[in-house]
């Protein structure tokens, strides 16, 4: 029997058994999606690493409308962008893109998202706990870095948080495709704003570079999804992982200094229920023994690659003096994340004041009791109850 996506989850920090026993048997499988649409799912960390840089690859399809989809998700469920000219729009938009998140600009930039930590790790300080970790630390942080980054008002911050759940839903599609345009409509918004008042902000700079209205309209929204969900989910399961494992934690209270690594496992460490970055071929592609037709969807399975014991010894155990920048949690080649810099800011941000500040920091309750969002595209914590 094929095996159905989502797989069953027991743990919120350890990979499904099903996946685990799928990478064991080998480097793709064909599986189907959760809205029963076939696909391949690659689950090795070198087979998933060759075709995230493979040009045979792409997020768009000759015939969207019959291709299959990996969920309802208006925003990632299915293809994306025009066939005929991927390579060139992609090329374009990142040649836009990369310059607001250049070293210089980065750097710049991280004492302002370290003094925002500080503030919510104040603010935190001052409560009585138990607290919710999720709702004081990892959801709003990222949502004040992206609004300063994107000159959006943190005051708006409940009405577009709504609309990215909405366009991140997996199992409505109506709801998904409304989030998505009540999201681009707040993007003209912000960009008519911007015209008459600009600042040093990405609308700004991409308004006075002479990018066309729609195009910076979308690509803020993009940004504003993309740059604050991500990062929410991965500073919750980092918490969450070092909470789990209280030696861990110590070992950074103990010795600040492995902070930077312990990032990078920490990104690459909790186990996810299967799916990955989804990619459409563009020609016929043989791997692993398998050909993979052109028009096929295929599931690069980051979560699953990074606890290959072929690239890391003993995955499935945390371990923050391990060398693990090689991972694959913000993809590799062309395609690598953009915002992979400012993602490591914040965390690294995070740990390096959380850890010291609450040496004492423990779980409020047991780990298998945490629940994780199910229907949305990014999962990621429901809530994280701590004590001190």
């Amino acid at each position: 029997m094929t095996p159905r996506l989502p797989f069953a989850r027991s743990h919120p920090l350890q990979t499904p058994a099903q996946l685990r026993a799928l990478r064991e048997r080998g480097g793709v499988h064909r599986v189907r999606t959760r809205v029963g649409h076939d696909a391949w799912l690659v689950t090795g960390y070198e087979e998933a690493r060759r075709l995230l840089s493979d040009d045979r690859l792409g997020r768009a399809h000759p015939d969207p409308g019959n291709a299959a989809r990996t969920g309802e998700s208006a925003l990632f469920g299915g293809p994306l962008g025009d066939f005929e000219t991927e390579a060139t729009d992609h090329a374009r938009m990142r040649a836009m893109l990369q310059p607001q998140f250049s070293p210089r600009r980065m750097r710049a930039f991280r004492p302002r998202v370290e003094a925002l930590t500080a503030e919510l790790l104040d603010r935190l300080g001052r409560l009585r706990p138990p607290a919710d970790l999720h709702r004081e630390l990892a959801l709003p942080l990222p949502i004040l870095v992206i609004c300063e980054l994107l000159g959006v008002p943190y005051e708006d911050r409940d009405h577009f948080r709504a609309w990215a759940d909405a366009a991140a839903d997996v199992t409505d599609r109506a709801r998904s495709e409304k989030g998505l345009a009540d999201l681009f409509g707040y993007g003209r918004q912000l960009v008519d704003r911007r015209r008459g008042r600009p600042g040093d902000d990405f609308v700004s700079r991409l308004l006075a570079d002479g990018v066309p209205e729609d195009e910076v309209a979308m690509m803020a929204m993009l940004m504003l999804f993309a740059g604050h969900e991500t990062t929410v989910v991965a500073i919750g399961l980092g918490a969450l992982s070092l909470l789990a494992e209280p030696a861990q934690w110590r070992a950074l209270a103990e010795d600040p200094s492995l902070i930077p690594g312990a990032v990078e496992e920490l990104l690459r460490w909790p186990g996810k229920g299967g799916g990955g970055i989804p990619r459409y071929a563009r020609a016929d592609i043989e791997l692993d023994g398998v050909t993979i037709r052109a028009g096929e969807l295929v599931l690069l399975d980051n979560g699953s690659a990074n606890h290959d014991p072929a690239a890391f010894p003993d995955p499935d155990r945390l371990d923050v003096t391990r060398q693990a920048a090689h991972h694959l949690t913000f993809g590799h080649g062309l395609r690598y994340c953009l915002g992979a810099p400012l993602a490591r800011i914040e965390l690294q941000a995070v740990f390096t004041r959380l850890v010291p500040r609450f040496p004492t920091m423990r779980l409020a309750v047991p780990v298998e009791e945490l629940r994780l969002h199910d229907t949305k595209l990014t999962g990621g914590l429901v809530e994280l109850p701590v004590e001190w």
